[in-house]
């Protein structure tokens, strides 16, 4: 469903953080959008929990985003998953 509401193309391009995401950030945002849980992301990136929520804390923030459901579509919209 994200693939085909990705690929359908927005009405307007996706809106870019005023600050950029960190590499971490990223990273996060990545397992996210492939439907990783906090506790995969926290395993595969050799980081705790709290630093998963952390940054996904930020990425939110930055994006505007209520959920993840919301960073997953960002991230398929702006090529940072395929």
């Amino acid at each position: 469903m994200i693939t085909t509401f990705a690929t359908s193309g927005p009405a307007t391009p996706p809106a870019q953080p005023v600050d950029a995401l960190t590499d971490r950030e990223e990273d996060v945002l990545g397992r996210v959008a492939l439907g990783r849980t906090n506790a995969e992301t926290a395993r595969e990136l050799h980081i705790s929990m709290s630093t998963v929520k952390f940054h996904l804390t930020g990425v939110m923030t930055k994006l505007g985003a209520r959920n993840r459901v919301e960073l997953a579509m960002w991230a398929y919209q702006t090529n940072r998953v395929t």
